[in-house]
């Protein structure tokens, strides 16, 4: 087993996905439904 010093324990990064990416995909997808349902359900401006 080998022993890491601090500096070796500061670096390590974990895998997965970010916060910002996460967020990225879900406004992506919030996009993509919405002009999906203004072109099957469109609506009238409300003055």
């Amino acid at each position: 087993m080998i022993n890491l010093k601090n500096n070796e324990l500061k670096n390590i990064t974990g895998g997965g996905i970010s916060w910002g990416a996460a967020a990225l995909i879900a406004a992506g997808v919030t996009f993509i439904v919405g002009i999906i349902d203004g072109y099957v359900r469109p609506l009238a401006c409300r003055k």
